[in-house]
């Protein structure tokens, strides 16, 4: 059964919040805050209301500022699922390995040929560097590019399948 656990492999990467989402998220909750506050005080109906609305606003905010990826190996394909808030999932994308052109770490020396393509990125990172996960770049098709956190153990999976177009460092 171990030929079966080396073609399958997950990885959730948490994609970091930026400065403008933390302060969506600030300019969010401050008038909820004062209207509830109001609310409380006057007891007024149409201010109960404006709270309400303003609430659900803020959930749907929280909803769109807490991203994660999840990334799931399986028989030479990458499926990448959007999960938001813990709860909603979205599938993004599925990538054939085989039709990955390089995958390196953004910083390889490697991808230098290939930095003044013109490309769509598609973005399926935390943005940067973690401790465990290297922010990778894959060029796909001649005409994308994926953004990617990696573990070494996912990258290395996938160099069993394309060797000579992956690269850890």
């Amino acid at each position: 059964m171990s030929g079966m656990n080396e073609s399958y492999k997950e990885l959730l990467v948490k994609k970091e919040r930026d400065i403008k989402q933390t302060l969506l998220r600030v300019i969010c909750i401050i008038p909820t805050a004062l209207v509830g506050f109001l609310t409380l005080i006057t007891g007024n109906i149409i201010l109960f209301i404006v709270t309400v609305a303003l609430g659900v606003l803020d959930y749907f905010v929280f909803q769109w500022t807490d991203v994660e990826y999840e990334y799931l190996y399986l028989d030479k394909e990458v499926t990448i699922d959007k999960i938001m808030a813990k709860t909603r999932r979205k599938r993004a994308c599925v990538i054939d390995v085989q039709k990955i052109e390089i995958l390196a770490p953004v910083t390889s020396h490697q991808l230098d040929s290939y930095r003044n393509r013109e490309v769509k990125t598609l973005d399926y990172s935390a943005g940067r560097d973690l401790p465990e996960q290297k922010l990778y770049a894959a060029y796909y098709e001649g005409n994308q590019k994926y953004q990617l956190n990696l573990t070494e153990d996912f990258a290395k999976t996938i160099r069993g399948i394309i060797p000579r177009k992956v690269f850890t460092e």
